[in-house]
C-alpha cells in the first residue's frame, strides 16, 4: 500500500470501525480478517479475459451481425498480450457499450458482457472506491487485493 493508502486506512478505520471491536483489543490480524470480507460494493475489475466472456454463454451469432467497424472495435479491445480488457477504463466500457448496441440481441450481449466486467468489492477495497458501487453504477477502486496484518499494522502507525 501507498503511504497515502495507509494514511486512508488509517483514518477510514479510526471513524469506521466499530469502537468495541477495537477497544476489545483486536488484533491486527482479526482487523485485516474483517476488512478482507466482502461487502456491499460492487465494482468494476480491473482485467477480463476474452476467453472468460466469449466461453461463457456468449451468443456468437451476434458478431457474424456487427458493422465491420464494431467488429474492429471489439477485435481491438482486446488486442493486447494478454487479450483482456481493463473495465475500469471509461473508454473501455464506452467500446463495449458502441460494439453491443442497437437492437434488443446487442443490447443482450452487451448486458451479459458487462456481468463478467464487475464484481463485489471486499470491505478494504470499498474504502478505496469511488462511485455508486451498485450493480448499475460501479465503483472504481484504487486498491485490489487482500491486505494483511502487516499492512493494519502500518496503516495504524501511519
Amino acid at each position: 500500500m501507498t503511504p497515502a493508502q495507509l494514511q486512508a486506512l488509517k483514518t477510514w478505520i479510526q471513524t469506521s470501525v466499530d469502537p468495541t471491536i477495537i477497544a476489545a483489543g483486536s488484533d491486527d490480524v482479526e482487523l485485516a480478517r474483517l476488512l478482507n470480507q466482502p461487502s456491499q460494493t460492487i465494482i468494476w475489475r480491473s482485467r477480463v479475459g476474452q476467453d472468460e466472456i466469449m466461453q461463457n454463454g456468449f451468443d456468437w451469432v451476434r458478431v457474424d451481425n456487427l458493422s465491420v467497424g464494431k467488429a474492429r472495435i471489439w477485435d481491438w479491445l482486446f488486442a493486447n498480450p494478454s487479450r483482456s480488457i481493463n473495465p475500469t477504463k471509461p473508454n473501455v466500457r464506452a467500446g463495449i457499450a458502441e460494439c453491443w448496441k442497437g437492437t434488443a440481441a446487442d443490447l443482450a450481449v452487451q448486458a451479459a458482457v458487462f456481468v463478467h466486467c464487475k464484481r463485489t468489492a471486499t470491505r478494504v477495497e470499498s474504502v478505496f472506491a469511488t462511485g455508486l458501487g451498485t450493480e448499475v453504477s460501479p465503483s472504481v477502486t484504487s486498491f485490489e487485493g487482500v491486505i494483511i496484518a502487516q499492512d493494519i499494522s502500518d496503516a495504524l502507525r501511519a
